[in-house]
């Protein structure tokens, strides 16, 4: 794969249906000081970035992280990293196809939803498959739709909010970040410092998949110069889409009504006038679905390969193609996508139901790559510091960088707990977690006896 590409591919897995879809959560616990939650957590995930990239400039290669946590933590600190990773991407794979068959019903509203899901998951399959080239390509063009449609979409409201576009030429000015009060009585922090944490959870979730960087650096030309680039620019890229996006929506509109006029993104569009928003949008909201869908399968069929290889799951998933993609992986992947896909359509009530509840138990077992990757940075610095003589991407302000990310990563999840709305959630994760622990710690003890 090409720069370009992997770069695409950190901003496809980061930049998904959790900004489209999450923006009205986040809004609706903090109000408008959202904006410093989405920019406070990428500064968290700048540091965690900053940290792999640290380790990938030494030894890039596929499913790295997995590697550190393994090498530098504990054996079970890889074990769990590699499961959390399929887990979660077999899940948000579920939730994104679940996704995208509503959103073909917008044009197609009679179309079957078995159907469209099936489509979608074999489309996704056979772009895998062919070679990571194919993947990389698919996966460009699914970002770059997200992108362009993200950066017109603050272009204009940046024209509304100063120039008064669209609002007969009356600037909308910034008043509505301070003038509508909440339940703290504050217009900002309209949820108190409770209300910010709670949104930092969601938010945490959207920026989930940047780490993709990390599985990918063994599939490149020029890995270390790639890398460097690719840390560099990206976190710089996502904070603008995400913080721009919601800052732009945020002034618009006042923070509470943003519930009751649906998608703020197609009414930013209606608002100067563009007719066809809705189609639009639907188009976007569309191809980040497929785009998470297609990172994760990408994501977790390494993960699940590196697993077999190393007897933690079965041996047939460590075949390699032709191709040079590990394609049994793929297809178990994606089978585990599709029975997820099936009992969904049988089961939930309403899609949007089914997909808030999937999505957020993801979320936990999606941090847990964050945390192996600060914690093996610790030690892969006390474990070589001659490699760190002459490094030239080291991470800045160690070690206090990393034990602040850490510590406030664990802060979100303990608020994760405390908030009823992601309580559920968050356990159901903790439970996937729990089990993988017992499950390696039966099989080590059988192993040693």
């Amino acid at each position: 794969m090409t720069p370009g590409q992997v770069e695409m591919i950190s901003l496809g897995g980061a930049i998904g249906v959790g900004l489209f879809m999450g923006a009205t959560s986040t809004i609706k616990w903090t109000g408008p000081s959202v904006i410093l939650s989405y920019a406070f957590v990428g500064l968290l995930l700048y540091i965690v970035m900053r940290a792999l990239g640290e380790m990938l400039y030494i030894n890039p290669g596929t499913g790295s992280f997995a590697d550190y946590a393994t090498e530098y933590v504990h054996p079970l600190a890889g074990y769990l990293a590699m499961w959390a990773n399929v887990f979660e991407y077999i899940v948000v794979g579920m939730s994104e196809v679940v996704a995208a068959t509503e959103y073909l019903k917008f044009w197609w509203p009679n179309s079957p939803t078995w159907i469209a899901g099936v489509v979608i998951i074999v489309m996704l399959v056979l772009a895998n498959v062919v070679s990571a080239k194919a993947y990389g390509a698919l996966e460009f063009w699914f970002a770059m739709f997200k992108v362009v449609t993200i950066i017109i979409m603050i272009i204009l409201g940046l024209a509304i909010i100063f120039l008064g576009f669209g609002h007969g030429w009356h600037p909308v000015g910034l008043s509505n970040l301070w003038s509508h009060p909440g339940s703290s009585g504050n217009g900002f922090f309209t949820g108190g410092l409770m209300g910010f944490f709670f949104s930092m959870s969601v938010v945490a979730g959207s920026y989930e998949g940047i780490e993709l960087l990390g599985i990918s650096a063994g599939e490149v030309k020029n890995p270390q110069e790639t890398i460097v680039k690719s840390v560099k620019s990206v976190l710089l890229r996502i904070l603008i889409f995400y913080v721009g996006a919601i800052f732009v929506i945020v002034t618009i509109y006042p923070w509470n009504q943003l519930g009751s006029i649906g998608s703020p993104f197609v009414t930013t569009f209606a608002k100067v006038g563009v007719t066809a928003a809705a189609s639009i949008i639907n188009f976007v909201v569309l191809t980040a679905a497929l785009s998470g869908a297609n990172s994760g399968i990408y994501s977790s069929s390494r993960m699940l390969y590196k697993l077999s290889t190393e007897d933690n799951a079965p041996k047939f998933f460590s075949h390699i193609s032709k191709h040079i993609v590990p394609n049994r992986a793929i297809y178990g992947i994606a089978t585990g996508i599709f029975v997820g896909f099936t009992l969904d359509v049988l089961v939930a009530k309403s899609a949007g139901e089914m997909f808030v509840i999937v999505f957020s138990s993801s979320v936990l077992p999606g941090m847990i790559p964050w945390f192996v990757i600060l914690l093996a940075e610790l030690l892969f610095r006390r474990h070589n510091p001659d490699l760190l003589v002459d490094h030239p991407f080291k991470l800045p302000l160690y070690p206090f960088s990393n034990y602040f990310a850490f510590f406030m990563l664990v802060m979100i999840v303990v608020f994760m707990f405390i908030n009823p709305d992601t309580r559920i959630s968050v356990t159901a994760g903790a439970l996937v977690l729990i089990v993988a622990t017992i499950v390696y710690l039966i099989r080590n003890r059988k192993a040693k006896a």
